[in-house]
């Protein structure tokens, strides 16, 4: 007779698969990984995963949202770092979270799932990292240092991080480069051309 579940339970094996399918998807792409592939490598029956996910694809949508809700929470936090001090410049949270989760970040920004509007917390949690995008040059103009568009000021430095983190992430930089190198340069570029005032 199978084992009753308890919602700790349940929440517990759905985040431990989500462990190890961001890693697979990340290194073998997404067709090349099946549910028996994600259940042996948790030690589990093929058909457990089916006892927590749909399909495939609803695994993706559970990787995604996590991923998505984990890059949130560290721009969310460096946000409220930048309002607490009175200063500081929007980018270098982004880099650090995205360098130390490179398989994460590849499933937020290196992934197509065409299905994604199919699943409301996915949605949810894709609104939300976006959202972050513009944070820090709110709080820049709301310090008077900024009076600039706010939303173009998020996209260009979106841009800007995004760049250089794949550049490194697939491996086409040489040293001395690197994506920190590249991206304070080039945020510094942006902040000087959208004339962000610096702070005392």
């Amino acid at each position: 007779m199978p084992k009753v579940l308890s919602p700790a339970d349940i929440e517990a094996f759905r985040e431990r698969l989500c462990e190890v399918a961001e890693e697979k998807f990340a290194a073998h792409g997404i067709d090349g990984v099946t549910l028996r592939d994600l259940a042996t490598a948790m030690g589990v029956s093929p058909m457990t995963p089916y006892r927590y996910f749909k399909d495939k694809d609803a695994i993706l949508a559970a990787v995604r949202t996590r991923a998505f809700n984990h890059f949130a929470e560290a721009m969310e936090k460096s946000e409220g770092v930048m309002r607490k001090k009175g200063g500081g410049q929007p980018g270098e949270p982004y880099l650090d979270w995205a360098l130390k989760n490179p398989s994460a970040y590849r499933m937020i920004f290196d992934t197509s799932q065409p299905t994604s509007f199919d699943y409301p917390d996915l949605v949810a949690a894709m609104k939300r990292a976006r959202e972050t995008m513009t944070a820090g040059w709110k709080v820049l103009r709301e310090q008077g240092r900024f009076k600039g568009d706010v939303e173009l000021a998020g996209h260009l430095h979106w841009s800007a991080m995004h760049g250089a983190v794949m550049l490194e992430l697939t491996g086409l930089l040489q040293k001395p480069l690197d994506a920190r190198a590249i991206a304070r340069r080039a945020i510094a570029a942006i902040a000087k051309d959208l004339d962000v005032t610096p702070k005392d």
